[in-house]
């Protein structure tokens, strides 16, 4: 085909116009453009701020510390709503649902020196510990919607006929024989 012959269209898409430069708008505030100004306004340095006195830095550590230990119970109505409609019969979603409510909460309470060693200082070690008691709380409510569960569905042996191996045959006291 000829250049003639093809739509106007086409001959752009194989010879696109040349790039234009960005026109006379201004860059909105907080976004330089990308070209170099040598102007005064752009020369401006942000004033420094002072670093945060040991104190200051206590408080934003004890701060996060405790997002750290009230995070088990965030999670738990999620856990217990998927719980709840998991059901009560044996079946792989359920099984998996009981495992990971024992799970994470056994590895959580394992690991609560390593979940708030960052977060701990000479000067805030008591109220750490405080931190670190709530989130072991926490855990333990956690482990007791996996108990819930378990027990929901039957696998806790709760009952008198869940123990009848080990009771006693009772003595009859009297027999009865049929008669003909």
């Amino acid at each position: 085909m000829s250049a003639a012959s093809l739509p106007p269209w086409a001959i752009e898409l194989k010879n696109p116009p040349p790039y234009k430069p960005k026109s006379s708008i201004p860059d909105p505030p907080g976004y330089p453009s990308s070209q170099p100004s040598n102007s005064k306004k752009d020369k401006k340095a942000a004033p420094k701020r002072d670093p945060p006195s040991p104190e200051e830095m206590d408080t934003l550590k004890l701060k996060k510390a405790w997002e750290v230990a009230l995070a088990p119970i965030k999670s738990l109505p999620m856990t217990a709503i998927m719980m709840y409609m998991s059901g009560n019969s044996l079946q792989i979603f359920s099984i998996m649902m009981i495992v990971m409510a024992f799970k994470n909460p056994i590895m959580g309470i394992l690991g609560t020196n390593q979940a708030f060693e960052r977060f701990e200082t000479e000067t805030n070690k008591g109220k750490v510990l405080q931190v670190k008691l709530v989130y072991v709380v926490m855990q333990f409510v956690a482990l007791a919607l996996g108990v819930w569960k378990v027990n929901g569905m039957g696998l806790l042996p709760t009952t008198r006929s869940d123990w009848l191996a080990w009771e006693a045959q009772r003595e009859p006291v009297e027999f009865a024989v049929p008669g003909l």
